[in-house]
């Protein structure tokens, strides 16, 4: 087994002439948090597109546990054990909580078809899903209706959902965005859990965040890698630092 539960070789896309990512070889290593930071329009989000199978890359190639899964169909890389959080997010709002976590859940027993079976047959998953809805600190809104959850908890209920399905690697997009510090320090916390025995690869704009919690960063600007390695050697690269000149992003992270 390689260390390295990810790679890209080369990846590349580009849309009607322009290069959304250029030439990207990301090597992501298994048990790490690693995250992809860079300024706006860097290219994170396509790569997370790519990476996920979102969009075809014009070249390049993508290994997953050793195995090309560069042109392989989404459902197929998620049931492989890579999944992205927001892909099963709560989808379904005017359920409860438990609900959710209990149609991820059915997802793992391959019965999502079987909606016409008494509700009786989901009660053996009622045990299980409250495992997880504790683990993500969420028990006491489990018969919340999801549409009525603390925004800063829906984060929570993704991450609850994602790990129903018992990802080796969990890709997730932003985690933190648009929370106050107290959500964020509980999603910090969360994440820092949850990464036991798996590989996270997040896309993240809070550098406190990366600081706080990452194994190795990967910058992007302008599609292409500037920098990889742990946050206190890529937060002093000069490099760095002048493409996140005109945003004080880095900076605040000092602070």
């Amino acid at each position: 087994m390689s260390e390295f539960i990810l790679e890209t070789n080369g990846l590349t896309k580009e849309f009607k002439g322009f290069v959304a990512v250029s030439n990207v070889d990301l090597k992501v290593q298994r048990g790490h948090i690693h995250a992809l930071i860079g300024p706006n329009g860097a290219g994170k989000t396509t790569v997370f597109n790519l990476l996920t199978k979102f969009l075809p890359p014009t070249s390049g190639s993508i290994l997953f546990e050793g195995q090309d899964i560069t042109r392989e169909a989404p459902v197929v890389t998620a049931r492989r054990g890579m999944v992205r959080s927001f892909q099963i997010s709560a989808t379904f709002p005017n359920l409860t909580v438990l609900e959710n976590v209990r149609i991820g859940l059915q997802r793992t027993l391959g019965t999502e078809f079987h909606f016409w079976r008494s509700k009786k047959s989901l009660d053996v998953l009622n045990g299980r899903a409250m495992e997880l809805l504790e683990s993500v600190d969420l028990a006491g809104f489990a018969d919340t209706v999801t549409v009525e959850m603390p925004y800063g908890r829906k984060r929570a209920l993704e991450i609850a959902t994602t790990l129903a399905l018992d990802p080796k690697m969990m890709l997730l997009d932003e985690p933190t965005q648009g929370m106050g510090s107290e959500d964020i320090a509980r999603v910090v916390e969360l994440i820092r859990k949850v990464s036991a025995n798996r590989t996270i690869l997040m896309v993240e704009h809070n550098l406190s965040v990366v600081a706080n919690l990452c194994d190795r960063i990967t910058v992007l600007t302008r599609g292409s890698i500037l920098a990889e390695g742990p946050y206190a050697e890529v937060s002093k690269n000069p490099k760095v630092l002048e493409a996140y000149v005109g945003s004080d992003d880095i900076n605040d992270a000092h602070h």
